[in-house]
């Protein structure tokens, strides 16, 4: 449930991938980072896959399994 709600706050723009990223709440270190970006406006499945890619992290990563430079590269190229 909180998990819906977070991905609705992201659609609606009441809250920031980056933010999110940065200092994820406990609820959310076990969700896929690639469901999280396709919650993002204007960020499908290919941007999101292109994202990932660029950044060498797998589609099924999840929140608490990135690692610091991850974390860092997925929010450099968000904030773009």
């Amino acid at each position: 449930m909180q998990r819906a709600q977070l991905k609705r706050d992201l659609r609606n723009g009441s809250s920031g991938i980056a933010d999110v990223l940065e200092s994820p709440p406990e609820y959310l270190l076990t969700a896929k980072v690639f469901d999280i970006l396709l919650a993002v406006p204007r960020c499908g499945r290919v941007k999101a896959t292109r994202m990932l890619t660029q950044c060498r992290i797998s589609p099924s990563k999840t929140v608490g399994g990135l690692s610091e430079r991850q974390r860092g590269e997925l929010v450099d190229s968000l904030r773009r």
